[in-house]
């Protein structure tokens, strides 16, 4: 789909020079002498570049049309993920390095989006809260819950967050996939 280059905000995907990017960063300059353009920083979702481009107002750019598809966790080995299509029982895998260290969060059947773009996956993302057991954490000091201080505590899953004080081993906790951060107890 063509937009103007006017129309281009961070986070769309762009069909560009043969390539996917993913725009980072968007000015819209009007110089005193001569046409406006925007200038944007993108980043290649295939070779992880980036680049800086000038887009007169007048040119158009072709936005990637992406197609997501709720699939739901099945289970990982060493290099991949495993996931099912709850409808039509199509099971697919997707690289660990795609996912990233938000492939820790996954459990057994936990819902996620996947984006497709033709016909290959560039994106999972996760529920934005899952619900995480504490594996061990320090004790609390005396006095520390007086100021909003925070100590590390190692999930289930292998991943260190900051939790606040009155947390303790064996706790059930929700986490922000987003961000990987604490955000109450159950």
């Amino acid at each position: 789909m063509k937009i103007n280059a006017g129309e281009i905000r961070v986070g769309m995907l762009l069909e560009y020079k043969g390539d996917l990017w993913q725009v980072l960063k968007t000015q819209h300059v009007k110089p005193g002498k001569g046409g406006a353009f925007a200038q944007v920083e993108m980043k290649s979702v295939n070779k992880n570049t980036k680049v800086n481009e000038r887009f007169r107002s007048s040119e158009t750019v072709e936005k990637a049309s992406l197609e997501e598809i709720n699939y739901n966790f099945l289970y990982e080995d060493e290099n991949n993920y495993f996931f099912i299509e709850p409808k039509s029982f199509e099971q697919i895998e997707i690289k660990k390095n795609l996912v990233g260290e938000k492939g820790k969060l996954l459990i057994e059947n936990l819902e996620v989006s996947v984006s497709f773009y033709n016909d290959k996956p560039i994106s999972v993302d996760l529920p934005n809260q899952v619900t995480c057991k504490i594996k061990n954490t320090d004790v609390a000091l005396k006095g520390q819950t007086v100021s909003s201080s925070y100590k590390p505590a190692t999930l289930e899953n292998g991943l260190n967050i900051q939790v606040p004080p009155f947390i303790e081993s064996g706790d059930d906790i929700i986490v922000d996939t987003r961000n990987l951060e604490y955000i109450k107890k159950i």
